[in-house]
């Protein structure tokens, strides 16, 4: 995932992402009382704990400067908009009552992500649980990232960091032998290559039992394109969410609950994985002076709980 909120006061004498992932916790558990506390969505800030400003470059590269589409656009999103705090989500009863993923008897899996840092969001911590048991793990990285810091003078220096953020993070996972694959298409540009995404998926998943993929409706063009690529390819994918933990509510109607999947995390895994998070620096890190970082706490918090989601 890389979007961007967050807020000042949160980057503010920070001295490192241990700091950072211990603070996030107290805060999102504290910030709540739970779901059932009558508060509507008009007095909820934004995951990064806003009054819900729509900043078009807040979206940089998930969505583009439009969020969605890639393209200015005045009307904001739902990735743009106030969105569900992770207290919230913690507190609904729904994620832990949801069936656990079987994944014991897989031998291959191959793992897509349109933007570098979205399998570690997502998937971090079954990655790291697949290494550790010799599951033969490939990463198809769909783009390099390069429109997360738009305006960027060196496009080539930031891939170059991305791509060793990624490197880095699958190293913290347990998981430095993982395979990867880049295809090097254009961030947010993907929604009108889907034909080309779907060869190139269908190509680089050949002999592999399990594929994973972005959820084909994120709200997030490149990753519902990615989506839509590799079931089109015939790949069978599980999706893993991203977004959605922003915009969507607990228990909305709009995810598919009747096809989730939970995969509880042990405490080492789960410390692995904010470990891996912590890698992604260019993302964790403001921007300039007018740009603030493309992961702030608030969202960083979606991923750092006890589990992780996936829909069949």
């Amino acid at each position: 995932m890389s979007t961007d909120r967050t807020e000042r006061a949160e980057r503010t004498g920070r001295t490192g992402w241990a700091d950072r992932a211990d603070r996030i916790d107290r805060t999102e558990t504290t910030e709540r009382s739970g779901w059932a506390d009558g508060a509507g969505r008009a007095d909820r800030t934004d995951s990064a704990g806003k009054t819900g400003r729509a900043d078009r470059n807040d979206q940089a590269e998930r969505g583009g400067p439009a969020g969605r589409n890639g393209r200015a656009d005045p009307v904001p999103n739902a990735i743009d908009a106030p969105g569900t705090s992770e207290a919230e989500w913690r507190a609904w009863p729904g994620l832990g009552a949801l069936p656990e993923l079987a994944y014991g008897g897989w031998r291959s899996a191959v793992v897509i992500a349109a933007h570098p840092d979205d399998e570690v969001l997502g998937l971090g911590g079954l990655l790291s649980l697949l290494a550790a048991s010799g599951v033969r793990l490939r990463l198809v990285a769909v783009t390099d990232g390069e429109a997360s810091h738009p305006g960027i003078a060196d496009v080539a220096a930031l891939v170059a960091r991305r791509v060793g953020e990624t490197g880095s993070a699958l190293a913290a996972l347990g998981a430095g032998g993982v395979e990867i694959v880049r295809l090097g298409m254009p961030d947010t540009g993907l929604a009108g290559r889907e034909g080309e995404l779907a060869g190139a998926l269908g190509r680089a998943a050949s002999g592999f039992e399990v594929c994973l993929a972005p959820w084909e409706a994120d709200v997030h063009s490149d990753h519902e394109a990615t989506g839509r690529a590799a079931a089109s390819a015939g790949l069978h994918p599980y999706f893993y969410p991203i977004w959605a933990w922003h915009w969507a509510e607990p228990g909305d109607a709009r995810l598919p609950w009747e096809r989730a999947l939970r995969i509880p995390l042990p405490p080492e895994v789960l410390d692995r994985k904010r470990a891996a998070i912590g890698c992604f620096t260019s993302q964790l890190e403001p921007r300039g002076a007018d740009l603030e970082a493309v992961l702030p706490p608030g969202i960083v918090a979606h991923f750092t709980r006890d589990h992780e989601v996936l829909f069949r």
